[in-house]
């Protein structure tokens, strides 16, 4: 019951959309511009850089409260941050109020990957540069870090359901992603 309660914090955290919020403040509804999706990325496109950075750093927040929700309200839930996480990334992606018309996940599950193990992000973002100038695609950093995520999870606490944990959160933002990937 707790686990459900845990998760159904995160996924209604996950349901605000920043991107949503701003560009409503703005007469735009980004799902019909741009790339068509309520993130960080496509903020930035239609609205400005500053825009995008804005519901990036916002995406962040929103899953790193969520979890840290979560785990205050349920201390006996031993991985109520990564739960909730999960939860999060699920609301972010299809979210309840916006006819389950979302965001693709990068921002939410980067805020999972930095309240899991913040120094995690070093490796992830310095590869993930790399392979974005050498392969010309910015899908390259998420592939990457989902790829990276439950492996080092795995090293960090071998044995865990939290590597379980961290390859679906992994392969929700891979699924997210398989347009792109094509």
């Amino acid at each position: 019951m707790h686990i459900a309660a845990v998760f159904g914090i995160g996924y209604l955290c996950g349901c605000i959309s920043p991107a949503a919020i701003l560009g409503k403040t703005k007469h735009i509804d980004l799902r019909q511009e741009g790339t068509k999706n309520l993130g960080a990325t496509n903020t930035g496109l239609v609205l400005g850089a500053g825009s995008g950075f804005l519901v990036l750093i916002a995406d962040i927040l929103k899953s790193i409260l969520s979890a840290m929700l979560s785990a205050a309200l349920f201390p006996k839930v031993k991985q109520a941050r990564m739960i909730a996480g999960i939860g999060c990334l699920l609301g972010h992606c299809f979210p309840i109020f916006m006819n389950f018309r979302g965001g693709k996940g990068v921002a939410v599950f980067a805020g999972m990957v930095l309240l899991y193990d913040a120094r995690f992000a070093v490796p992830i973002v310095v590869i993930g540069t790399a392979l974005i100038f050498v392969l010309n695609t910015g899908v390259a950093a998420p592939i990457l870090a989902c790829v990276l995520f439950p492996m080092l999870v795995a090293w960090k606490n071998p044995g865990s359901i939290d590597i379980v944990l961290a390859s679906t959160a992994s392969l929700i933002v891979l699924l997210m992603h398989t347009d792109n990937i094509r």
